[in-house]
């Protein structure tokens, strides 16, 4: 089962979540229920470079076993960062598909229902290679521009486990025809696919989508 969350605090939470960002992986790492996590940071995911950081938005992906996912919920982890947050959006994701790798791993396996025509997320992350970071800059903005733009696109934002180098998005879409639409019929975004193939940017990469089969909050 796969659950994300993402925090939005005030300014004067920052230090305290930048610290949680380092503490938080001890926990994680020791909880048996849980295959694969990552503790993310976000941006507005328009150029994917330093400057798109937002300090006040945090975020955690967890690959966690079914029956532990209301204890994890409602655990005194979650709660602390309930507790220090302005507000909290969270949802369950059933992948559909699901290429590439993260960190090594393959996170997550998808099991598609093909009758799904609700709301559905995509997950992309890429670790860059260091030489291509400028080139990457300079090719993202007509793709997010596109992206923005998309019919029945509901919210995007930047994610990454790092500010320069591990970079990706994670959107919201109102059905799986929206999302394929933008993927796969987007001139922009199909520029850049070639441009992946043909400069090599990334060491790693990864493209999954899910159907949302549970949402709250706002993103």
């Amino acid at each position: 089962m796969i659950r994300i969350y993402f925090w939005k605090i005030s300014s004067i939470r920052i230090p305290w979540a930048i610290t949680q960002m380092a503490l938080n992986r001890f926990p994680l790492q020791r909880n048996s229920a849980i295959h694969f996590w990552k503790l993310i940071g976000t941006g507005k995911g328009e150029t994917f470079t330093p400057r798109d950081a937002d300090s006040r938005r945090w975020g955690l992906i967890v690959n966690i076993e079914k029956n532990a996912l209301a204890d994890f919920h409602n655990s005194q982890f979650i709660n602390q960062w309930r507790k220090n947050s302005l507000e909290e959006f969270s949802a369950t994701l059933n992948p559909i598909a699901s290429h590439g790798r993260w960190s090594g791993k393959t996170p997550f396996t998808p099991d598609p229902d093909k009758n799904w025509n609700g709301p559905v997320a995509a997950i992309t992350r890429a670790r860059i290679k260091w030489r291509k970071n400028s080139l990457f800059w300079r090719s993202v903005p007509p793709v997010t521009m596109s992206l923005r733009n998309s019919p029945g696109l509901i919210a995007a934002i930047g994610i990454g486990e790092a500010p320069i180098g591990l970079q990706g998005t994670f959107s919201l879409w109102e059905n799986p025809a929206s999302i394929k639409e933008f993927a796969y019929r987007g001139q922009a975004h199909r520029e850049v696919i070639a441009a992946t193939h043909r400069e090599q940017w990334y060491a790693e990469e990864l493209f999954a989508r899910f159907a949302v089969t549970e949402m709250k909050g706002t993103l």
